[in-house]
């Protein structure tokens, strides 16, 4: 008599692990995931295209000596366009312009737009109207601005000038053609800009924060100054930090409305780094090396933006 064989023998079976849910779950997980990408792929494709791929290229070209000629003939040159560069005076003047544009522009952008959205923010008669006039800077094209504060500042008939003659002050100042008046004349007209959109971020978070905190304050005898610096600052510490750098980029990769207002001058005083970057490009037709230039500001700014983050989300974590 035969052995008694172990495969049709129920506790075999009942021992042997069931592997179907698990093979069912993963067979699910992995349809989910294709549903994902095919989902994700229409709006990905997009940024691949415009972009990385620009992104890529122009990281390229830096170490190339592409010109902007008909029939262009690129050949590499490995880093000999940053070697260039770093001896080069007149970007590195232009580098620091726009440091100081970049950073005074957005610190004054912050107190101004502070003080008007707690103006904003206090209740005060005709506020929409209030509202609507502070939004007309931002609806307005960077062109147009530039244009109308040519006029502000013209020499001759611009109502600046004639409002400090009327004064008894000095009437004939070239504001945008003076060395000494031009870069603080551009950097209000980039306030003036600016402004809004700083303005309505901070109000929007100024409505944020509870009333109930503002009156525990008053009842512990805090008064207006002791409030803001207690209750409204720390409250608003997120929004301050996240539209302070989005304005320290935007304010740095200005171009339109210094190069209608100045167009750099006068001599080099309001040469912004995109704006020197531009004429090396299509003035100058060296694309390899503007575009060297490109790969060192998107680095240092990216740098300068990490080390900020960085020091406020520490101060955040040790209070």
């Amino acid at each position: 008599m035969s052995a008694p064989t172990l495969a049709g023998d129920p506790r075999r079976s009942a021992l042997r692990p069931d592997r179907g849910p698990l093979r069912r779950t993963g067979g699910m997980a992995r349809a989910k995931r294709r549903e994902a990408i095919a989902l994700v792929m229409p709006s990905l494709l997009p940024i691949l295209v415009l972009s990385v791929a620009p992104l890529v290229m122009g990281v390229a070209l830096a170490f190339t000596d592409a010109r902007l000629v008909r029939q262009p003939d690129y050949q590499f040159v490995g880093v000999d366009n940053f070697v260039r560069l770093a001896d080069n005076s007149f970007f590195w003047d232009s580098f620091r312009i726009g440091m100081i544009w970049a950073v005074s522009v957005t610190l004054l952008q912050l107190v101004a737009a502070m003080g008007l959205a707690l103006l904003l923010n206090s209740g005060l008669r005709l506020q929409g109207l209030t509202r609507v006039l502070a939004l007309i800077p931002w609806a307005m094209p960077p062109v147009v601005v530039a244009i109308m504060w040519q006029m502000i500042y013209s020499p001759n008939a611009g109502p600046l000038n004639a409002f400090l003659g009327a004064l008894g002050l000095p009437d004939d100042i070239n504001w945008l053609a003076d060395f000494s008046t031009a870069l603080p004349a551009v950097i209000v007209v980039g306030v003036w800009v600016g402004m809004p959109q700083t303005t309505v971020t901070l109000l929007a978070g100024l409505q944020q924060i509870p009333d109930e905190l503002h009156e525990a304050a008053a009842m512990d005898g805090a008064g207006a100054w002791r409030r803001f610096t207690a209750v409204t600052l720390p409250s608003l510490r997120p929004i301050i930090t996240s539209i302070t750098s989005l304005n320290f980029i935007w304010n740095f990769n200005s171009f339109s409305l210094v190069y209608v207002l100045t167009e750099g001058g006068p001599g080099g005083r309001t040469m912004l780094p995109m704006l020197f970057t531009y004429l090396e490009a299509f003035k100058n037709r060296n694309i390899g090396y503007a575009a060297a230039m490109g790969v060192v500001l998107v680095v240092v700014v990216v740098l300068l933006l990490a080390i900020y983050l960085r020091s406020q989300f520490r101060s955040e974590k040790e209070s």
